[in-house]
This record gives structure tokens, C-alpha cells and sequence, in this order.
């Protein structure tokens, strides 16, 4: 939930999922519907049938046990490298390196003194070079709080920080990014765009009690064939679905 939406707006509806779904087994037999329905407002809602299907893949091939091992949790659907790590790292205390946004932004001003433009292949290594022996995890959660509130992209408290001493990038004088290093930087705009017209289709879809005609979806969004392209779209990725009379509902 929270890889692309804010800790403090997912943390009620998290605690809330935990509560009706609190193993994979609840989960998986949940109807879509109200899987759906539990995501709200979240953003990204395929991150809810993924999660679904995960659950179902899980109790069908892993006796409802989440796996531990990066390889069985990468089969999983939904799952790509960073969650597989973080389950692996978070859940089970498996030596794996975990890296976002936060280790990165440490990693580069700490040890390399410059902030990275983009992801680079060779920071997996990186980072595992830097893990202790023991308690990893712990140590991976660190980098990560580290970076998220101390070592942060545009006010570091590098006074407060606890390796200040040994930081490359403050030995440098804390040099600004390169006219490179901030072009790799992009705000995704949401006004305006399919993926608004998506979640105003969603709403509808969420809070009807039963399916609804294509004039309640028409009322959403002024802009034709921006609504019909999202609403297809929709159809598509299995987020709704119409009946036979043209009615729309989720699945």
C-alpha cells in the first residue's frame, strides 16, 4: 500500500484490511468487490487484485504461508524485486539488501558524496557490501528511517545525523545536484489526467450499491473521449466490468 501513496493516508485503511483480512486464507476468499472497496481512495487500485491474486497463489501452492525466499516470493503476482527483498528482509530477517528512494539518497551522499540522477545497476551490490553479518534487517531499516527523516532530498539535518562524521557529500561541502542530476527528477502530474477520470470512475463504481448505467459514470467527467478511454481501460484491467443491459459494476 504505501509504495505509492503516503504513510499517513494509508495507515487507517491498512489497519482496517489487517483487520477483515488478517492472513492470506481471508484475503483470498474475499470478493473482488469489497477487496476493492477496502482499497478506497489509495490510488493504483490494481495494487488491490494483485494483492488478491497473491493471497489465492499463496494458499493454492504455499499451504497459505507467505514464502521467505526472494526467488519463491518474486513468483508470486504482483511481487517485483523490491517488495520480494523487503518481505524477505522485513518479514523473515533474510540478509538481502533492500534499496528505495531514502538508501539510495544515504548510499549516494554518504559514500559516493553526489546524489545519483537514477537508479544504477550496480547499487544492489552496493548496499550488500554494506550489510552486517548479523541483524541485516535491522540495519536496512535504519538506512531507510535514516534517509526518510534525517537524510532527507531537499533539508538533510545533517547536525542530528549519525554519520555525519564519515559522509562524503557533507566533507564536500555539501555540493548541490548537477543540472543532470535534477533533470532526472519528475513530478507526475495527477490534475487532468486518465488516472484522475480513473479514480472519479472508481468512486462511482465503489459507493453504488448496485450496477450503475452509463449515464452515472457520463456525469464524472465532462471531456467524452477522456472518460471513454479510462473507463475501457478499466474494463481491461479487470477493475470493472459490464452486464449484459450496459450496466457497470466491479468484479
Amino acid at each position: 500500500m504505501s509504495q505509492q501513496t503516503p504513510v499517513s493516508r494509508v495507515a487507517p485503511q491498512w489497519e482496517e484490511w489487517m483487520r477483515r483480512w488478517p492472513t492470506p486464507a481471508d484475503l483470498a476468499a474475499a470478493p473482488t468487490a469489497e477487496v476493492l472497496r477496502a482499497w478506497g481512495s489509495l490510488g493504483y487500485p490494481r495494487r488491490a487484485l494483485r494483492l488478491k491474486e497473491c493471497a489465492e497463489e499463496i494458499v493454492d501452492k504455499h499451504g497459505g504461508v507467505v514464502p521467505c525466499e526472494v526467488s519463491e516470493l518474486l513468483a508470486l503476482p504482483g511481487i517485483g524485486d523490491y517488495t520480494a527483498r523487503a518481505v524477505a528482509a522485513f518479514a523473515f530477517a533474510q540478509a538481502v539488501p533492500v534499496v528505495d528512494t531514502n538508501v539510495r539518497r544515504v548510499y549516494a551522499r554518504a559514500v559516493l558524496g553526489r546524489p545519483l540522477a537514477k537508479p544504477q545497476k550496480a547499487e544492489l551490490e552496493w548496499i550488500a557490501a554494506l550489510l552486517p553479518e548479523e541483524d541485516a534487517h535491522i540495519f536496512s531499516a535504519g538506512l531507510m528511517e535514516l534517509g526518510a527523516v534525517v537524510c532527507t532530498a531537499t533539508a538533510p539535518a545533517c547536525g542530528e545525523c549519525p554519520i555525519a562524521d564519515s559522509c562524503a557529500w557533507l566533507a564536500a561541502g555539501s555540493p548541490p545536484p548537477t543540472a543532470e542530476e535534477l533533470a532526472g527528477k519528475k513530478v507526475q502530474k495527477f490534475a487532468g489526467t486518465d488516472r484522475q477520470v480513473r479514480g472519479k470512475i472508481m468512486k462511482v463504481l465503489r459507493e453504488a450499491p448496485a450496477p450503475v448505467p452509463q449515464s452515472a459514470i457520463d456525469v464524472v467527467w465532462p471531456d467524452a473521449p477522456q472518460r471513454t478511454r479510462a473507463l475501457y481501460s478499466l474494463l481491461e484491467d479487470g477493475l470493472a466490468v459490464q452486464n449484459e443491459d450496459g450496466h457497470f459494476h466491479l468484479p
